[in-house]
């Protein structure tokens, strides 16, 4: 009987791969399999991974022909996944060993529907632990009372996908799949669907995901029109929180996130080619033209100054005035950092 299933996507990521595939094998055991996703990669990584299969135990090979993106690499996984439990992991991080099966321990201890987790952030040799920012832990808790409050970092605002362990019956309900087609932001209205509809979870305080920040090919660290998919993730997240029966509550929380990544992804627009900077700018205003008006002036006026006058002029069409230098490389802030 398989308790967990750990789906890995891979895209392009040779160089790092085999620390990633070390570690599953530091990991396996009867009851887990590793679900190995080649998203259609041209460098040989589907060669590493096909002989990934021969050499550690639970491994199954997962092969797309056309490059789908990591939200519908995941998808592939989910709908192969034959465990109890779910997890996630990206090609270009690792485990330490041992790490799944306190995982398992932590779920099967709690009997939650999701159990969180904090991880180390790797830059270069650099390690920080990074903690997921909710204070109560190792007790069940609902999942809707840990999206506020607005002002604040919550659960909602780590969004890792691979932070976590997930009860199978999240997959039955379709609370745990993804957007097929998002290629960034994809975590946003997932980690949001979790914790509107999951009945419990609770947050516990494990250390063994690595995850490697400041890769060359990860999509924060390209300008292209890919990074443009956040704005259709936050859509998502306003549109089915604005369903929800506690709209009135969530929907500023919702707002205020979507608001500071548009200016995290503004503040560093020359680092986006001039053709998809321009498609930034309109899809920003219409973005913000579509929002609640009401709602949209009081989360600027809570913003701080700079950043909602880059969205203001931005709303009407202005052009935006220089801002200060932005640093390149492993130090820039990522969207979710920007969003605290």
């Amino acid at each position: 009987m398989v308790k967990l299933s750990v789906i890995v996507p891979f895209y392009n990521v040779r160089r790092f791969a085999p620390d990633t595939l070390r570690s599953l094998k530091a990991n396996a055991r009867d009851d887990v399999e590793f679900l190995l996703v080649d998203d259609c990669s041209s460098d040989g990584t589907r060669d590493l991974l096909e002989r990934a299969v021969e050499e550690v135990p639970g491994a199954v090979l997962l092969a797309h022909g056309v490059n789908g993106g990591l939200a519908t690499a995941r998808n592939t996984g989910l709908d192969a996944a034959r465990g109890t439990y779910l997890t996630f992991l990206d090609g270009d991080d690792w485990y330490a060993p041992g790490h799944c099966a306190r995982l398992l321990d932590a779920a099967q201890r709690l009997g939650t529907d999701f159990v969180r987790v904090d991880h180390v952030q790797v830059t270069g040799r650099a390690r920080q632990i990074h903690r997921l920012p909710h204070g109560r832990r190792d007790v069940p808790l609902r999942p809707l009372d840990a999206i506020l409050p607005a002002d604040r970092s919550t659960s909602v605002d780590y969004p890792y996908a691979w932070a976590g362990i997930y009860h199978r019956r999240l997959l039955d309900s379709g609370v745990l799949r993804f957007s097929d087609g998002l290629r960034t932001a994809e975590d946003r209205p997932w980690i949001w669907r979790l914790h509107r509809e999951a009945e419990s979870f609770a947050v516990t305080g494990l250390y063994g995901v690595f995850y490697r920040r400041g890769v060359a090919s990860s999509l924060t660290q390209i300008g292209d029109i890919r990074q443009l998919d956040f704005l259709r993730a936050f859509d998502q997240v306003v549109e089915e929180t604005a369903a929800h029966e506690r709209a009135a509550e969530l929907l500023p929380k919702a707002l205020r996130t979507y608001c500071a990544v548009m200016a995290h992804h503004l503040e560093s627009i020359e680092r986006f080619e001039p053709a998809v900077a321009r498609t930034l700018r309109a899809e920003s205003a219409a973005a913000l033209r579509r929002l609640p008006q009401d709602l949209l002036r009081s989360t600027l006026s809570a913003l701080g100054p700079d950043r909602a006058a880059r969205l203001r002029r931005v709303r009407r069409g202005q052009a935006l005035r220089p801002a200060t230098p932005v640093a390149t490389g492993p130090a820039t802030r990522a969207p979710e950092e920007a969003a605290r």
